[in-house]
């Protein structure tokens, strides 16, 4: 088994799936329970932020308990977003790289530093 670092993405994929077939809850994760679950998870990323200002955020960066938190929550919602993809047959790298090549598209590097109405992310 890899060190943590050095795991692809389609390794986790593999693995969250395995957690899941464990517990037989194939049933529940159908994509838009998914998409739900990971919006719910996302609220709670939100709350990590909210009301902070940035100097405070960059306290708190600093501070294991908060990091830890945090972490648990981003890994929340990227568990639930590798699930949809995992459910739906479509491959998380394939499709980052896809988008991210059509962002180049849309927003060319000559134009740095001057924002859109609609962001890439």
């Amino acid at each position: 088994m890899p060190s943590d670092e050095s795991y692809t993405l389609e390794e986790i994929t593999t693995l969250i799936r395995a957690f899941v077939i464990e517990r037989n809850w194939e049933s529940f994760q159908k994509p838009s329970a998914l998409a739900v679950s990971a919006a719910i998870e996302m609220g709670e990323l939100l709350e990590k932020f909210q009301w902070l200002t940035t100097d405070k955020i960059s306290d708190l960066l600093k501070n294991s308990e908060y990091r830890e938190g945090l972490a648990d929550e981003l890994s929340d919602v990227m568990i639930y977003l590798l699930r949809i993809f995992d459910t739906t047959g479509i491959n998380p790298t394939n499709a980052i790289i896809q988008k991210m090549k059509k962002n180049e598209l849309k927003y060319p590097v000559e134009e740095k530093g001057n924002p859109r109405k609609n962001s890439p992310m």
